[in-house]
């Protein structure tokens, strides 16, 4: 799809919307977006997606350099929609977010499609953290009834293989024991953790087991 068609196709969607390349830098921009964020597309377009949504999820923040969306694009892999607080001209605000992958063209692009869904998520929060708080079941499962399939991390392509690893890891298995387990070395475990946290996004063995039990992996 050639520059032209992808920008009067964002400008044609009724929702905020805009496009991003390979390189995680705005390529298209329409006049909800510019409304949503207070930005101009002037503003907007050539920024990284990142430094103007901002954007976490229940874990943290999800906005990086290496985020599942800039990894779909570089895989030409389609994704889901999620749920991603983002910075709006309103404040912090809670929205879904559905990317189409733009497979055809040389270099591929993701369109994103915002949709503020605010009260909703809030209402979904207080709801998990009161069934946390007044029945037996734990905080892993509420999340995995509640929001796992609207987590980012849930289109992370992890391989069988690193699951397995990330599992034991979040039964608080060591190094060791994880490669004892899978007849595997210890160095293979620890590049099986770098792939992991690479493609989560996550800077720690918690923070990416926290981040996969939320998005319903483990």
């Amino acid at each position: 799809m050639r520059q032209e068609e992808l920008k009067k196709l964002v400008a044609s969607t009724a929702d905020p919307s805009f496009a991003v390349d390979a390189d995680g830098l705005i390529a298209a921009w329409n006049a909800g977006a510019e409304a949503l964020f207070g930005r101009a597309a002037a503003d907007a377009l050539g920024q990284h997606c990142g430094g103007i949504l901002k954007g976490s999820d229940e874990c943290g923040p999800v906005c990086s350099e290496n985020c599942t969306v800039k990894q779909s694009i570089a895989n030409r892999r389609p994704l889901g929609n999620f749920d991603l607080q983002i910075q709006t001209v309103h404040g912090r605000q809670w929205s879904n977010v559905s990317v189409l992958m733009e497979n055809d063209s040389p270099r591929p692009c993701a369109i994103y499609i915002v949709r503020p869904i605010d009260v909703r998520k809030k209402l979904e929060i207080l709801v998990r953290d009161f069934v946390v708080s007044s029945t037996s079941v734990t905080p892993e499962n509420a999340v995995a009834m509640i929001a796992s399939t609207r987590a980012p991390a849930k289109d992370a392509s992890l391989s069988g293989k690193e699951l397995e690893v990330l599992r034991l890891l979040a039964r608080g298995e060591s190094t060791s024991t994880v490669a004892n387990q899978l007849h595997i070395s210890r160095t293979t475990v620890n590049n099986h953790v770098q792939h992991i946290l690479q493609k989560l996004d996550c800077h720690t063995r918690l923070e990416a087991i926290r981040r996969a039990e939320h998005a319903g992996l483990l």
